[in-house]
């Protein structure tokens, strides 16, 4: 079994201001596609062939350097496309945003952890909101860890390598983290992320 790109949910220029038709070519058809290639070569006559692309993260955490970070780019940026859509924002689904406050204390306080989180990753990674012992958390990776590795089950999670968005913001990374948080999630989807982990 081969592993393929997904295509992407929305046209390229469906996220225009906030993410735009440049950096989505570059992102899902350039990165993305490497990572997928990449995966299927590194995967070829191992224990993990044939196995779900979350079996494979899981198993080649630890074992199998070049194998796992490419599966686990594949998985993250396989969420990271469903994560967004077009006409986002507005109010998040009732069960999703009475757990965030109940854990949190607000909205703003998860987002602002978020923001943090991601603009504190040192170098490239990811921030993360992720489902750990039956609450919900802040958290961060480097490079193309997912919190699965780490017993967490991840419910939304934001791209902070800088191919993410340096075309569109430079180095202003919390000002991208931001504009994702407002305007680009889609938090139907991320609901039902949580209900699955919960």
């Amino acid at each position: 079994m081969s592993f393929t790109l997904p295509d992407l949910p929305y046209a390229h220029d469906a996220l225009a201001p906030y993410m735009s038709r440049e950096t989505l070519e570059y992102h899902h058809d350039k990165h993305h596609a490497a990572y997928v290639n990449a995966l299927n070569s590194f995967i070829k006559g191992t224990e993990w062939e044939g196995m779900s692309l979350e079996d494979v993260v899981i198993g080649s955490f630890g074992h199998n350097v070049p194998l796992f970070n490419n599966a686990s780019q594949d998985l993250n940026h396989t969420y990271f496309w469903k994560w967004m859509k077009l006409h986002a924002g507005g109010a998040l689904p009732g069960m999703l945003e009475n757990k965030i406050r109940a854990d949190f204390g607000s909205i703003e306080k998860m987002k602002d952890e978020f923001v943090a989180a991601g603009a504190g990753q040192f170098g490239s990674g990811w921030c993360w909101l992720a489902v750990e012992n039956g609450k919900i958390i802040v958290t961060k990776t480097p490079n193309g860890e997912n919190p699965l590795v780490h017993g967490a089950k991840p419910i939304l999670g934001c791209d902070v390598w800088e191919h993410a968005y340096y075309i569109d913001y430079r180095n202003r990374r919390p000002d991208y983290i931001r504009a994702f948080l407002d305007h680009l999630v889609n938090w139907e989807y991320v609901d039902d992320l949580f209900k699955q982990a919960a």
